[in-house]
């Protein structure tokens, strides 16, 4: 893809707007290299994202892109930031506290029961984990920080505007999850879920591709999370 076309995909708003209903992962026969390199990336950019609760307009600019094909799912940001914040550490480390990140939420069968999160952060660290609702209203959530996705590949570059973030998510890794009510996806599958970044800069903003309903802050609120919609 040419950098205009690129560009182009960047900019534009796109019919899936912040408020609407479902986030469409475009189905792919390319071969996806998870290297951080967006100008192979063949489908439009979703966003900018918003506040996630109030749905104001962000200081810095995001935009998500989400494919698969029969084995994988794919996610890719491009996030500008005039200021990263953020450093090498190890894996699963609660970078969440601390550093610029993007982060993906998705929970399949959308009983808002258990969900897994994964972020990432501008130098390629990630972490994955798994919430578990412990309270009949989900006032509190069991988090497993020792949960691993099998085979989860992600891997950012740090650009002239910010930095890009490409994620890779095997589905035989989700089918594994107790009770996680996992099919595999086919055309017109949905999976509740959304996407999100945490951007430490000058003022610290929670934003979201769709932002909630309700005004309470917090991302963990899986009765709001939107619909990924597998399509063509």
């Amino acid at each position: 893809m040419s950098l205009n076309k690129l560009v182009f995909f960047l900019i534009v708003m796109f019919s899936i707007a912040a408020n609407s209903q479902n986030i469409p992962v475009y189905k792919t026969n390319n071969k996806i290299r998870i290297d951080g390199n967006l100008s192979d990336w063949d489908k439009p950019f979703l966003g900018p994202f918003v506040i996630h609760n109030t749905e104001e307009k962000a200081t810095q600019k995001t935009f998500v892109s989400l494919l698969w094909n029969n084995e994988n799912l794919y996610v890719a940001f491009n996030s500008i930031d005039s200021k990263i914040i953020g450093t090498q550490q190890t894996k699963d480390s609660q970078i969440f506290n601390t550093d610029d990140l993007v982060e993906i939420f998705l929970d399949p069968d959308g009983d808002s029961q258990n969900y897994i999160e994964i972020g990432v952060n501008a130098f390629s660290i990630n972490y994955d984990l798994l919430l578990k609702c412990i309270s009949p209203e989900c006032g509190g959530w069991n988090t497993a920080m020792d949960f691993d996705i099998k085979g989860l590949e992600s891997v950012s570059k740090i650009t002239p505007e910010g930095y890009a973030v490409e994620i890779k998510i095997p589905f035989s890794s989700l089918e594994k999850i107790k009770n996680g009510g996992f099919q595999k996806p086919k055309i017109g599958t949905k999976w509740k879920g959304n996407t999100f970044r945490i951007d430490y800069g000058n003022t610290t903003e929670y934003l979201a591709l769709q932002s909630y309903k309700t005004s309470i802050f917090g991302f963990h609120q899986p009765t709001e999370f939107t619909a990924f919609e597998f399509m063509e």
